[in-house]
């Protein structure tokens, strides 16, 4: 149905579905910014912020400790079929990563990382911010022992802070796919960082055809241990297996069975007829097709 619009929201594989209300609503949020006539960029960016805000998912206000117990690093990144890209990698001290990403798409770069994306950030109006929740200190509390279990990060350990802390797993991401009734796609992703990882570490979310992709004959996003995402440049996999006619939740499931069962994957995607979402983990989720 080209005339209808398409949004799919996602919280994370591996993240309790207890939290997709906080999906539903951004899902929400996405269909109102079409209805008041924005493109599918703004509509999956709107999705993503309201998640971001949300407290309960590792992005924006919700995202982890890293290991030193006081940063936050933080990817994100947004593409579309009208040759908007952007993305922030390992961006510190902003609310909305999301919006940096957006940012940098108008800017003559497509990514930005660290401090510099940080300063972009700062010199576009985006205010210093950094309130880890209550959920993010008890999970680097519940975990300072497991670093012991974990020689590598003893060894290459690389922040100012001296070792003597170690913090939970935790890879989840938020993302969004949509579809306008112009036929037009877009995808945007967010995600506060993995736990345990290095300082400077960059997963899947913010390299493009990775954690996201979108084309002409749709959008993907990715979520889930970006390491290994990277290695099958996932979402532009299952998106030409999407352009070859592959049926879209058999492209997703196909994508999901590239990986061990041990390893937490998680899709999401909407083509010019179809939209759905796929995991091996728990994944809160929601989707919406709306007539224009």
């Amino acid at each position: 149905m080209s005339n209808a619009h398409a949004i799919v929201v996602h919280g994370g594989a591996g993240t309790s579905r207890e939290n997709e209300d906080g999906c539903t609503l951004a899902a929400g949020l996405a269909l109102a910014a079409l209805r008041r006539g924005g493109d599918a960029l703004d509509a999956a960016v709107a999705a993503v912020v309201s998640m971001e805000d949300d407290g309960r998912f590792n992005a924006g206000t919700g995202s982890v400790l890293c290991l030193d117990g006081q940063t936050i690093e933080m990817d994100a990144a947004v593409m579309d079929t009208r040759s908007r890209l952007g993305g922030v990698a390992c961006i510190t001290q902003v609310k909305n990563p999301v919006l940096v990403a957006r940012a940098v798409a108008d800017s003559p770069h497509w990514l930005l990382a660290g401090d510099g994306a940080t300063r972009f950030a700062r010199a576009g109006g985006h205010p210093p911010f950094r309130q880890p929740t209550d959920k993010a200190r008890a999970a680097h509390a519940r975990l300072l022992a497991s670093l012991g279990e974990r020689p590598a990060f003893a060894r290459l350990w690389n922040y100012e802070r001296p070792l003597d802390q170690a913090a939970e797993s935790a890879c989840d991401t938020v993302g969004a796919v949509v579809r306008g009734a112009d036929g037009h796609f877009a995808v945007a992703s967010s995600t506060g960082g993995a736990a345990p990882s290095l300082l400077g570490r960059v997963g899947d979310t913010p390299i493009i055809g990775s954690g996201f992709y979108a084309g002409p004959e749709g959008a993907v996003a990715a979520t889930g241990f970006g390491e290994q995402i990277v290695r099958h440049l996932l979402a532009f996999t299952v998106y030409q297996w999407i352009a070859a006619g592959t049926p879209l939740e058999q492209a997703l499931q196909r994508g999901i069975g590239l990986f061990d069962p041990a390893v937490a994957v998680g899709l999401i995607a909407v083509s010019q007829t179809d939209q759905a979402a796929c995991s091996n983990r728990a994944m809160p989720r929601a989707i919406i097709q709306d007539l224009a």
